[in-house]
């Protein structure tokens, strides 16, 4: 029984993903971790999910990829990329020449800070 928005959040940092999740969970969203976007593209082929969270240095393909491939399937879900890394920006960059916006948050994020987010979106 779904309680609140589903969330995939993506991180290849156990740490990071687990504790994003349970604050999501805390503040009422269905949190669902995954590894990798591998994982995250598997489980949204039978899940929508409403929101997805994805660091952008993950090893099987990067955040924005991932998050290209959720708009296409589900354009409706909201997206945020998180990075502590400068070449994020230019990942980002590239996306937004072809046409794709997502919004980039500095690692490391304020759980207060991500959950405001949420709720703009």
């Amino acid at each position: 029984m779904r309680w609140g928005p589903t969330v995939f959040v993506v991180d290849d940092e156990l740490t990071v993903r687990e504790t994003l999740a349970a604050i999501l969970y805390n503040a009422g969203y269905e949190a669902i971790p995954f590894a990798n976007g591998a994982m995250a593209l598997s489980a949204a082929v039978e899940r929508r999910p409403d929101f997805l969270i994805a660091d952008v240095l993950i090893p099987d393909m990067n955040g924005v990829d991932l998050a290209i491939h959720f708009e296409n399937l589900y354009p409706e879900c909201k997206v945020l990329l998180l990075s502590a890394a400068p070449d994020a920006w230019d990942l980002l960059a590239s996306a937004r020449l072809r046409g794709h916006d997502f919004e980039l948050l500095p690692k490391p994020l304020q759980p207060v800070k991500l959950l405001e987010r949420l709720q703009a979106l």
